[in-house]
């Protein structure tokens, strides 16, 4: 035993290290380091505390539950409140989806020991309903819970959408009720309804911050105002345009609100004609900005071109805007002369006519401008480095594809990147794949 604690050098034979080895589960390391003579023996069984904790943090599921009998300490590392206050929850048909599902003995398993313990809690789901009513049952679970972020999300179509009402509602108000510190919440593609709100302010009116719930259908302009009303705390607010209101903007206004950070508003439309999209009045968009001078005003637009009409008419507030479809040049022109606080503008196609004195207009206008994208449109290259000449270097993204830079009679592509690289103060040149 004497000969066996002695330092092990080159002259050691090797029979004797593994004989050791078998006694103790510990691995040498000695080469990695340069040093012959330089060996590291690590007890994996006696490491500190808190490197465990973290490669268990770092594991999948269900290699930290693999992990957990491989001693009786891991074991009691994998039931640590601190290992289970961050989950998310895969839930999936294996036969339809790529994803991992959660092995249901751990989920039972989790909600038996740990449901007090979760603090910020995700559930991924699938296409299928199965997947999605499977999470609803686990949120009905969830009576101890001190949950404080909350995310629903559907990774391929909104699976949501298609669990009855009332289960979704019913397994959402157990959480909303024993929670009592929610903060943030993302209930996208829900049917999220208006009672189901007015229990989740009852209860979480001064800790809620974020609350996103674009394309919940059941929602009611009356429900989204009780949320305004009550929560004074709110900084960031994600909803559809058609809950958007005059009366919206004002309750967000009023002396008792704190500062908004961030307002992003989807306008989404799947059939033309259908939908008639009513106006915001200047005023209302005003006294939002004068109420939270520095919030962002994000929208999305999803729209037909012949669905722009209510749009820009007035000055708007407007920080970001997003079109994933074609949108006129008229529309364009519009921006230009109405939005002077914009940030970013990404137009995903317009279609084949150059936007020259569009983009002109909108650098001449927009003095905030940092960020653009253009996909499918027409710019002539002569008109693209006008644009960026005005803008200069605070245009810290710029993503144009090269099929949109048309070649005229003053510059070449091979050199409008130098020309663009030069007014921006950095080397630039045309993305072959939009990167926004």
């Amino acid at each position: 035993m004497k000969r066996a604690r002695q330092k092990v050098g080159v002259e050691n034979e090797a029979p004797q290290t593994s004989q050791r080895s078998k006694k103790q589960k510990t691995y040498s390391y000695g080469s990695v380091f340069g040093e012959s003579d330089l060996h590291t023996s690590v007890d994996w069984g006696n490491l500190p505390h808190h490197i465990i904790l973290r490669i268990f943090q770092f594991l999948p599921l269900i290699d930290r539950a693999r992990a957990s009998s491989v001693c009786r300490r891991w074991n009691e590392i994998f039931h640590i409140p601190d290992l289970w206050r961050r989950f998310e929850f895969e839930l999936n048909q294996p036969a339809t989806s790529y994803l991992k599902s959660t092995h249901p003995d751990l989920i039972q398993q989790i909600i038996k020991r740990h449901a007090d313990h979760l603090q910020y809690v995700s559930f991924k789901v699938d296409s299928s309903t199965e997947s999605a009513e499977a999470a609803c049952d686990i949120l009905s679970q969830l009576v101890n819970c001190s949950i404080k972020t909350l995310g629903l999300i559907s990774t391929a179509k909104p699976s949501f959408m298609n669990v009855s009402k009332a289960h979704f509602a019913s397994a959402l108000t157990v959480v909303f009720v024993n929670s009592k510190s929610l903060s943030s919440i993302k209930i996208d593609d829900t049917p999220l309804d208006d009672p189901s709100l007015k229990v989740l302010v009852a209860n979480n009116s001064d800790t809620l911050k974020l609350l996103k719930m674009s394309s919940c259908p059941h929602v009611s302009p009356a429900g989204i105002l009780c949320v305004a009303d009550q929560c004074h705390g709110l900084k960031e607010l994600a909803l559809n345009y058609y809950i958007l209101s005059d009366e919206l903007l004002l309750a967000l206004s009023s002396e008792k609100h704190v500062d908004l950070e961030h307002l992003r508003i989807d306008v989404v439309s799947e059939n033309p004609g259908q939908v008639e999209f009513h106006t915001i009045k200047k005023q209302s968009w005003d006294a939002l900005v004068k109420h939270s001078p520095k919030v962002n005003i994000v929208m999305y637009f999803f729209l037909y071109e012949e669905e722009f009409d209510a749009f820009f008419r007035e000055e708007t507030p407007v920080t970001h805007l997003y079109f994933g479809r074609a949108v006129s040049k008229a529309m364009l022109g519009r921006i230009g002369m109405n939005c002077p606080r914009l940030i970013e503008l990404v137009v995903c196609a317009n279609g084949l006519q150059p936007l020259d004195d569009e983009l002109i207009r909108i650098a001449e206008r927009c003095k905030n401008l940092t960020a653009m994208g253009l996909g499918e449109c027409e710019v002539t290259c002569r008109g693209f480095i006008e644009f960026v000449k005005m803008c200069g270097g605070r245009l810290t993204q710029l993503s144009i594809m090269e099929e949109v830079l048309i070649p005229d009679n003053d510059y070449s592509l091979d050199r409008l990147h130098l020309e663009v690289s030069k007014h921006l103060g950095r080397m630039w040149f045309p993305d072959m794949m939009p990167t926004w």
